[in-house]
């Protein structure tokens, strides 16, 4: 009763924040409650343009878009209470991810090339729409789902190898394999440079593809000094079959090793190094080799509901309650969550007159003699024995 009230406290200081006989304008509506958190109506619209936005990026126009936004806005309200539990869980687990958190926001100053601070921040409101702490906050929260997810629901999942086996047995179609090499690779970029600088790059370049054959991870050079759009993921460009590349690329790799690193190959605008990070000889493929790629295909049909039944029972274990007019779309069956007005709550006791009134009612109880008895009941504490 009391987490209600403190609920429904906060509904009421957030929507009347004013006399209701001022009848001023509502700053802010509540959609709902879930356990000490609010969802507002602010929130869900700007989820919606979000989302809006993120369609139109993706070349989505008129009449698709608005029927795209209308289906997927079904779901932002799910989403926000979904968010909501799984931080609120990771509270309660005692998990921390500052040092991530710091991580994945140094690693987008280095990636914006701004090492002022001030002016990074005020980079991430230009990009993002809100205040830097509030996306330092967005941050945290995202990779906290993710670690109780992981934590939760992933750890719990496993296949066995012998159903690795029957898939494989079952689909050797899909594992037969043209010849193919796959490449990562570090650019560093010449564009604009003077010929002094130019020979810098030229010299940099040496000196990383020197470290990379030594042994130091390709990956983590890649992220650390490529100009090209690919260090995000590392240097990564993926599978290539004989004649989609360059010739003189081609003649370099197709018959090298997996971890074979070139020598810097000097382009028109910069420095290259290649890596061969793997290779496929026509045929078929054994197990052995595709066995991350079918884990993979069963491990997700596995994982997705396993993740919906982990936040219905959070759901089941929360406080929880939606506005009239508002769905969950992904609502705990048999959960109430009918949204209690603030304004309907009649207190306890409103005046003084009505304490003092139910303190006489109290003393007279003990006056009123036991129903079948000449008896009047005994006050706690108070013997009538002699």
């Amino acid at each position: 009763m009391r987490f209600l009230l403190m609920c429904t406290c906060l509904t009421a200081i957030v929507l009347l924040a004013s006399p209701a006989v001022d009848k001023s304008p509502v700053v802010e509506e509540i959609i709902a409650k879930v356990n000490s958190d609010i969802i507002t109506r602010s929130e869900m619209d700007r989820d919606r343009r979000g989302l809006e936005n993120e369609l139109r990026s993706r070349g989505v126009a008129a009449p698709a878009l608005q029927n795209d936004v209308a289906e997927r806005s079904k779901d932002i309200l799910r989403e926000r209470i979904d968010s909501i539990l799984l931080v609120g869980k990771a509270k309660e687990l005692n998990i921390s991810v500052e040092s991530e958190v710091s991580k994945y926001i140094a690693e987008l100053q280095v990636n914006s090339k701004i090492s002022d601070a001030e002016k990074f921040q005020a980079y991430v409101r230009e990009q993002t729409g809100q205040s830097y702490e509030d996306y330092r906050n967005e941050v945290r929260n995202g990779i906290l789902r993710q670690r109780v997810i992981r934590e939760q629901v992933g750890r719990g999942i496993n296949i066995p190898r012998t159903e690795l086996q029957k898939y494989y047995e079952e689909h050797k179609n899909e594992f037969m394999r043209e010849e193919s090499v796959f490449l990562r690779e570090i650019f560093l970029s010449t564009e604009g440079k003077d010929p002094a600088a130019t020979a810098a790059v030229e010299k940099k370049a040496k000196d990383v593809a020197a470290r990379a054959r030594k042994g130091e991870r390709f990956t983590e050079l890649a992220k650390a000094n490529s100009d090209s759009v690919t260090k995000e993921q590392y240097g990564e460009l993926g599978a290539f079959k004989k004649g989609e590349l360059d010739k003189s690329i081609e003649n370099l790799v197709w018959t090298q090793e997996r971890g074979f690193v070139s020598e810097p190959l000097k382009r028109s605008n910069g420095y290259l190094i290649l890596r061969v990070d793997d290779r496929h000889k026509a045929g078929q493929a054994a197990l052995e080799e595709v066995e991350n790629e079918i884990m993979e295909k069963l491990y997700m049909p596995k994982f997705q509901p396993k993740i919906r039944e982990y936040l219905t029972q959070l759901r089941q274990e929360a406080f929880l309650e939606i506005k009239s007019g508002y769905v969950d779309s992904g609502a705990a069956p048999g959960k109430n969550t009918t949204w209690t007005d603030p304004a309907q709550l009649k207190p306890e006791t409103v005046t003084k007159e009505e304490v003092a009134s139910r303190k006489r009612r109290k003393k007279l109880l003990w006056a009123v003699p036991i129903p079948g008895t000449s008896k009047s009941p005994e006050r706690p504490g108070v013997s009538t024995s002699k």
